[in-house]
């Protein structure tokens, strides 16, 4: 047996933290572009009045905003492409309806959704155009569209553009779309309130009612400070209303200091009457702030001599000799492990060789396979021409391999499109066709144990009355691997300090309390079982995976899952089906379970749709019998960065489901290698779900097959085969 010792600890978390810190610390990074200012919104813009300007692509923005009457916007946006911009926003305001003389100040929390869509790029004669919808997906206080135009003239800039919605409350005219159609000349409002329970899109308030103009200009100063005037067209009509905001003149005045590229300081004067300051943060793919090329540089290319000079050299005489293979495999397993790489098997003859490994740094696959490569040129005899490279996943299952002539490789190592040329002489097959006799495993790798003993932080959000709650604690991990591709894990975690345990609050789901009890789970302290599972992977058959889990699924769950995936070698489409049989768990998470029981489970579609989008649709019964579908469009980009964001809608009617009306959220998987600039398989997960409810909910399935397999196979294997050489 293997006994493997990891201690975490702080570590990771120390690394991560000294790369953030030195990115904003100074000005070392400026040269790199830098990113566009925030509004008090949050998307590009100057105070109050958005631009048509968008930030680079797949920019990751975290801002936070607030003024001195209590209100507070805290976004989250996301650079989907370079036309597309989606946010999330939760404001703190000072209650519209509850505010007044003699009432005490209470406060309300709102949601909100925002789409960005640039439709013209910016060129020598014509303004960047870019039209906006904001709180489309909220409860419509901040409800607004707009058409807007921006453009530089030296180091300033100039904006202007038309608003619907509360972009129409100053200023206003008749909207200049009634003209096709008399119903664009009155907006409806969500209900009695002015504002709605969210969660229902808007679609039938678009661009009616009032329409009015708005702009700005906006004054590059210096490298680092912008300043910014601008004509507001929002009156703030609930606001002032009540009281919370006085409005005295349409303008407003901001000025933007850029700290470094990713962080960014604003101030703001409104209305006249308030001040506001805010904060903006980002992160993009493309500018890591732990650097990158930690991994070092690969072992190069080992170059046979000419066949002319030494015939002898590619004769396969070895093959009949028993001592040589013991031998070659005792090199290839020394050459794979200066790579990085741990050989798990292989197969030799005279004129192939066949490898199979698992990659345990490398976020690369593509990488993996190049290193690979370039081991199997170090070790094997000149004689072997054909090499079979087959990366496994984390359990040992094989799912492409990738077929290489060895002469391509040493012949196409230095060559300015190397890469590229590799892939375009590169066979890309099931692993499951190749021939496996003679196949042999090197021996002492099973059964093997692993632990770690480390951090973990877990987090509670959009509780109205405390927006973040937040538990510290402990984890120590186990697993056991009898043999490839079974896998005994589990977590016990305690809580250190924190404040989710507070939420007392009862759900009042008119449905199964499938997931509306999760404050009860938070509650407990600890020590608590997070997961304990046995695990069986498997290839069933060419082009399909299985996979077969039992015991403690989930930190609310227990009892059995099974899943199928169909999934080629090549070709954008999967297709998967999962059944589960499951109960829920004590709310003190040890062994016992309580009376709720569910069978979920339903058909998944995946679709690769290049340029690293990919989207999911799910068909099938939820944990609370309901019955629906969930759509996921999710981005990955080269750096192993991946947002996405889905939506659920099931037999539930919006008003059995509760406030939000349906299922939604964004998460987005940002690679630890990105912070530290070492290699790292691991990932770190954001999920923004701005309510829990028990409509939609799906069970929350460790290592689901597409996850486990996508990137053993392409397109997902070779859409960043420019990393093969690296």
């Amino acid at each position: 047996m293997r006994a493997i010792r990891k201690l975490t600890l702080a570590s990771s978390a120390a690394a991560v933290a000294a790369a953030l810190l030195s990115s904003t610390a100074g000005g070392q990074q400026l040269a790199l572009p830098p990113t566009e200012a925030a509004n008090f919104l949050g998307v590009p813009g100057y105070v109050d009045m958005p631009s048509a300007r968008s930030q680079p692509e797949g920019e990751l923005s975290f801002s936070v905003h607030g003024f001195d009457n209590g209100t507070v916007r805290t976004s989250i946006a996301v650079q989907l492409s370079r036309r597309l911009q989606a946010l999330f926003r939760y404001a703190s305001i000072p209650d519209i309806e509850a505010r007044g003389p003699g009432n005490p100040l209470v406060r309300t929390y709102d949601r909100s959704f925002d789409v960005r869509f640039q439709i013209l790029s910016e060129s020598a004669r014509r303004p960047e155009l870019l039209l906006g919808l904001q709180d489309i997906g909220g409860t419509g206080l901040y409800g607004g569209e707009y058409l807007v135009a921006s453009k530089a003239f030296g180091n300033v800039e100039a904006t202007a553009g038309i608003g619907w919605g509360r972009y129409g409350t100053d200023g206003s005219f008749s909207n200049p779309l009634s003209v096709f159609s008399d119903r664009f000349d009155t907006r409806p409002v969500p209900n009695d309130n002015q504002t709605g329970t969210g969660g229902k899109f808007g679609t039938d308030q678009l661009f009616r009612g009032p329409a009015a103009l708005f702009g700005g200009v906006a004054w590059q100063q210096s490298e680092r400070l912008r300043l910014a005037a601008e004509y507001s067209s929002d009156a703030y009509v609930n606001e002032t209303r009540v009281g919370i905001v006085e409005r005295d003149i349409p303008l407003n005045f901001g000025a933007d200091y850029r700290v470094s590229p990713n962080f960014r300081v604003t101030a703001a004067l409104r209305h006249g009457t308030e001040l506001g300051v805010g904060f903006l943060y980002t992160l993009n793919p493309r500018r890591a702030p732990g650097g990158a090329g930690g991994e070092g540089a690969p072992e190069p290319v080992l170059v046979r001599p000419p066949r002319a000079s030494d015939p002898s050299l590619y004769g396969t005489e070895w093959t009949a000799r028993p001592d040589s293979e013991p031998v070659i495999a005792e090199s290839l397993g020394r050459t794979f492990a200066v790579a990085g790489l741990e050989l798990q098997s292989y197969r030799l003859s005279g004129r192939r060789a066949q490898v199979r490994f698992i990659n345990p740094i490398y976020e690369s696959q593509a990488q993996a396979v190049g290193r690979a490569a370039r081991a199997m040129t170090r070790s094997l005899p000149a004689s072997v021409e054909q090499f079979e490279i087959v990366p496994l996943n984390r359990f040992g299952v094989p799912g492409a391999a990738v077929v290489l002539r060895r002469s391509d490789v040493e012949a196409l190592e230095n060559r300015p499109d190397g890469a590229a040329e590799v892939l375009a002489v590169a066979g890309i097959v099931d692993a499951e066709r190749l021939p496996e006799d003679g196949l042999r495993a090197v021996p002492d790798l099973y059964p093997r144990f692993t632990y770690a003993l480390g951090p973990y932080g877990a987090a509670s959000t959009f509780d109205p009355e405390a927006p973040v709650r937040l538990d510290l604690g402990v984890q120590l991990q186990a697993r056991y691997e009898p043999r490839p591709g079974v896998v005994v894990s589990g977590a016990v975690r305690r809580v250190v300090v924190g404040n989710r345990d507070e939420n007392t609050k009862v759900s009042d789901s008119k449905l199964p309390k499938v997931r509306t009890d999760s404050n009860f789970f938070a509650a407990e302290r600890g020590p608590y079982i997070s997961y304990l599972t046995g695990e069986y992977f498997f290839r069933p058959a060419p082009e399909f995976y299985g996979r077969v889990s039992a015991g403690l699924l989930e930190a609310q769950y227990g009892g059995l899952s099974a899943e199928l995936l169909w999934k080629p070698a090549t070709g954008p489409l999967a297709i998967g089906a999962e059944v589960n049989e499951v109960r829920q768990r004590d709310f003190d998470q040890d062994f016992g379970f309580q009376d709720l029981e569910a069978t979920t489970g339903g058909v998944t579609g995946y679709l690769e749709h290049g340029g690293g989008f990919h989207s999911e649709l799910y068909l099938g019964q939820y944990l609370a019998g309901d019955r629906g579908a969930t759509y996921r469009l999710a981005r990955r980009f080269p750096s192993g960065w991946e947002v996405s964001a889905y939506a659920t809608k099931t037999d539930v009617s919006a008003e059995d489901f509760g406030e939000g009306s349906f299922d939604k959220g964004i998460e987005v998987k940002i690679p630890l290698t990105f912070f530290t600039g070492q290699p790292s398989r691991e990932t770190e997960s954001i999920a923004i779900q701005p309510l829990l409810r028990d409509g939609g909910a799906r069970l929350r399935i460790r290592n689901r097959l597409y996850d486990t397999v996508s990137d053993q196979t392409a397109p997902q294997l070779t859409e960043d085969w420019g990393r093969f050489w690296r």
